[in-house]
């Protein structure tokens, strides 16, 4: 037990640092945003399995040579990794649980970052961030993992679900410009899995290695490892194996042993309680933790 708090803890403060998401969204009160109370969307995103997902995107967009050559060209993530991380992390949530301005602010303020984001990758294959196909590999992979994380270490959606899912997401991809979008669970995982772009690299090996084993306190590297095995776990065989992966024994098992603990530790996401709050919806306030007394 005492290894379960101390993985419980390492990861609850991996995921909470640096801004915090919905801070003004009170200030627009009735606004439901892209989704809204009855959406799949903020169910989906409100569990912890969205840790692992996180990972598995990040492992997913490095397979692409042109998208993990921006990131290595451009990113500082080797230097600040827990800085890109919360910085992807406040772009998710307010994109997902947001009101409509905010929304906007958040779209606005990726295209500005990935306007000067361009270069030449390893294959001599001129790349820029703001081109829709690099999008839509990365926001497809980020839907993809988020729907395969929280199915595998959360519950099983019915059919529909996922599909609904998908194509709510897809919203999210429209409004950054990208046109290439799926809109079912099967022709997500289809598009992904037979995508004719991906291609070992350099900057694949570089990321994948920082990955492995990023620039973390010890109890965080700790928790990490245990989301990194389980994200691992979930990739489609070909893309392991693109990767030069395979999942560990009991790499899933532990993951859900640690997600599990996550989720009676921290329950559903905050921003998805402001969400509800802004719209005056009615919920099961506990499924939130109580900040009141801490």
């Amino acid at each position: 037990m005492r290894l379960q708090e101390r993985l419980t803890s390492s990861v609850v403060r991996l995921f909470s640092q640096g801004e915090q998401p919905l801070s003004q969204t009170h200030l627009h009160p009735g606004d439901i945003g892209l989704f809204g109370p009855e959406s799949v969307s903020w169910r989906v995103m409100g569990d912890v399995s969205t840790f692992v997902g996180g990972v598995r995107a990040l492992l997913l967009q490095a397979l692409h040579p042109e998208v993990a050559a921006g990131v290595a060209d451009h990113s500082e993530y080797e230097l600040d990794p827990l800085g890109r991380l919360n910085r992807t992390s406040l772009f998710v949530t307010t994109v997902n649980y947001g009101s409509m301005p905010e929304v906007g602010a958040a779209i606005q303020r990726v295209m500005r970052v990935h306007q000067p984001v361009s270069g030449t990758s390893e294959r001599g294959i001129a790349y820029s961030a703001s081109q829709p196909r690099l999008g839509a590999w990365v926001q497809n992979t980020l839907t993809d993992s988020f729907l395969d994380a929280y199915q595998n270490f959360c519950c099983r959606l019915e059919r529909h679900e996922a599909d609904e899912f998908v194509r709510e997401q897809s919203k999210i991809g429209q409004l950054l410009g990208i046109v290439d979008l799926p809109q079912s669970a099967d022709e997500l995982r289809y598009w992904i899995t037979e995508h004719p772009d991906l291609e070992g690299s350099a900057a694949l090996e570089e990321a994948w290695k920082f990955l492995r084993d990023p620039p973390l306190q010890a109890g965080q590297l700790l928790g990490y490892r245990v989301i990194r095995g389980a994200a691992i776990a979930t990739l489609p065989e070909s893309l392991a194996q693109l990767a030069g992966v395979s999942p560990r024994p009991g790499a899933a098992f532990a993951g859900r042993c640690l997600i599990s603990s996550l989720r009676w530790a921290m329950k559903c996401s905050p921003a998805w309680k402001e969400a509800l709050d802004r719209c005056g919806a009615e919920y099961d306030q506990s499924k939130f933790r109580s900040f009141t007394s801490n």
